[in-house]
């Protein structure tokens, strides 16, 4: 445990600090190389990290692209997504949403919001950059590329986010959550394409 994160658990409510110090959360590991998922993360500072998701799936790019771009229905299946909208942008060349996520941590629920600017790149990039929210700093990309797999056309899909929660989050509690939950995205991300393109 570095310092910084111990001094910021004294701000933290007893229950929070309960869970972040002493239940065991599910091995994010284990359930994504079963759910063929591969996640790795970077420390780029003390309160900076960036986390990187990856999966294959057997639907054509522009099935992906389609998925991922429907922001108004995202929360309808990706999990701890209460909303999803997309806003009026200022920008012609982009798409601005706004998400809401909720955790829930033994009886206590919070939430998380950001608006983002999304830079599309039919098909293969979709670049998204935090304008307003509850975070210092939340950005990144989804990178789409065709690749067969035994013989399967299909599509990897590649996520990366770069974030720096605010002084009053501790970097583990949020950097262990953002894994276990892009595990579950990316898992539900291929449940929804299955379920929309019968391969």
């Amino acid at each position: 445990m570095n310092q910084s994160y111990s001094e910021e658990s004294e701000t933290l409510t007893p229950e929070l600090q309960a869970v972040d110090l002493g239940v065991t959360e599910p091995d994010v590991e284990a359930l994504s190389s079963s759910a063929g998922i591969e996640i790795a993360t970077e420390t780029l500072g003390q309160r900076s990290r960036r986390i990187t998701a990856e999966i294959w799936l057997p639907h054509s790019l522009e099935q992906i692209w389609q998925l991922l771009t429907d922001y108004d229905h995202l929360a309808d299946f990706i999990p701890n997504l209460d909303q999803s909208r997309i806003l009026a942008s200022p920008d012609a060349h982009t798409t601005r949403i706004e998400q809401i996520g909720a955790e829930c941590f033994l009886a206590i629920r919070f939430c998380a919001r950001v608006v983002l600017d999304m830079a599309e790149s039919f098909p293969h990039r979709i670049d998204f950059q935090m304008v307003e929210g509850d975070f210092r700093a939340f950005s990144g990309s989804w990178n789409l590329r065709p690749q067969e797999q035994a013989g399967q056309a299909g599509t990897h899909l590649h996520y990366v986010v770069q974030i720096e929660p605010t002084r009053l989050m501790p970097i583990g509690l949020i950097e262990r959550h953002l894994r276990k939950n892009l595990m579950l995205n990316l898992a539900a991300i291929r449940q929804q394409a299955d379920h929309l393109y019968v391969v």
